[in-house]
């Protein structure tokens, strides 16, 4: 787990990640249904999101690290 990403990577990464997550919550605070796909998709995006902050903060993403060229 090099550092495989710039400043401005880094930087997009973390913010996406902080916006999956404060989207899942408060799609969770709102939410009127109890049914569990809509839990699991709630779940997902929080743990999508976590792992893109994990991404900015280490400075590694796991897109490029398979070998797939990104713009940031």
């Amino acid at each position: 787990m090099t550092c495989n990403i710039d400043r401005t990577g880094r930087r997009i990464r973390a913010i996406t990640g902080v916006g999956l997550i404060v989207v899942a919550i408060v799609w969770f605070a709102f939410m009127t249904s109890a049914h569990w796909a809509v839990h699991a998709l709630q779940a997902l995006l929080a743990l999508g999101g976590a792992f893109a902050v994990f991404e900015g903060l280490v400075g590694w993403c796991a897109i490029r690290a398979m070998g797939v060229k990104t713009p940031f």
